[in-house]
């Protein structure tokens, strides 16, 4: 019966030893997914027997999932191709520096933000309007959102993104609904917005609006690292912090402060003066900041700065 089957085609039932083709021999246990029986009796059978090594290949399983998890996990995120339009150079990462403009959909920073902008003659407009596309900026807050929903309908995923947040708390005359939120976020980080994962994740760990869940909120946090989102990085490591794994959150603070994570260099500075960190680590993040820093930093950029205390960008 067996003759015209392959080696790899034959099964065995761990309990009798019948062998048998994948038809005859498909009862699977139901937990390790590893062994193979002929019915149900034998199955029962085997159980007791089976205990200990069905344990083993669980555990097998679970360390070889963490250590793929891991992996990804701490990879370095490829550089973001996040330039400012205007001037090209990399967008900075602090929020107070730069600024989005819903008529075009663009992120400028405030270097370009706040320069002068001038008319085909040369003379500086007096009114306010978009750095890049000249459009006036509007006038009230109706029109600033009928610019935001005309975005959400092109998939803007900022203007997404912010809609969801717009929900979440009821700002700017919409109702507050959690739900709505939680949907435009989910939206915005599947189509690519890393930094919609750590809000979603930011409130798991607080309850801002949902269940305290610390289980979920680590869970998005990892899904907006491995995305790039540095703050959500930069949570990882004080959450391993608090565990006491000061291994795994230095590793943390170390990618986020490559992509100019400030807090996670103090981080690192703190682990240093407790002992938790070497000296080769403290000094590789400061050198990592600082390379950071001579990639964002620009004349324009901190006449802005100095101008306009609120719009840091470092």
């Amino acid at each position: 019966m067996l003759q015209n089957l392959s080696t790899a085609d034959i099964s065995v039932c761990a309990n009798c030893g019948k062998e048998g083709n994948s038809d005859e021999i498909k009862n699977i246990c139901n937990k390790c997914k590893k062994v193979k029986y002929c019915n149900a009796v034998c199955k029962k059978k085997h159980r007791s027997k089976h205990k200990k090594e069905c344990e083993g290949h669980i555990r097998l399983a679970a360390e070889h999932a963490a250590k793929l998890h891991d992996i990804e996990l701490f990879k370095q995120p490829s550089p973001p191709e996040d330039d400012c339009p205007i001037c090209f150079l990399l967008i900075p990462k602090l929020g107070t520096g730069s600024s989005y403009y819903a008529c075009c959909g663009k992120r400028v920073c405030n270097g370009c933000a706040h320069a002068p902008v001038y008319d085909n003659q040369g003379n500086v407009v007096a009114e306010k309007i978009c750095p890049f596309c000249r459009t006036p900026v509007p006038k009230s807050e109706e029109e600033m959102i009928e610019r935001y929903e005309k975005r959400m309908e092109a998939i803007d995923v900022i203007a997404i993104y912010a809609m969801g947040c717009y929900y979440r708390e009821g700002l700017h005359g919409y109702p507050q609904d959690v739900g709505k939120g939680l949907e435009l976020l989910h939206r915005a980080a599947e189509l690519g917005y890393p930094l919609a994962y750590s809000c979603i994740g930011n409130m798991y760990e607080i309850g801002r609006g949902v269940e305290v869940d610390k289980k979920k909120a680590r869970h998005y946090y990892e899904l907006a690292a491995i995305g790039g989102c540095e703050k959500a990085r930069y949570n990882l490591g004080s959450n391993e912090k608090s565990s006491s794994s000061m291994g795994r959150a230095l590793k943390h603070y170390m990618i986020a402060v490559r992509s100019g994570q400030n807090n996670s260099l103090s981080a690192i500075k703190r682990l240093y003066s407790n002992g938790h960190a070497s000296k080769d680590d403290y000094m590789e993040a400061i050198q990592a900041y600082q390379k950071y820093l001579g990639e964002i930093k620009s004349p324009q950029r901190d006449k802005a700065a100095a101008a306009h205390v609120r719009y840091r960008y470092y």
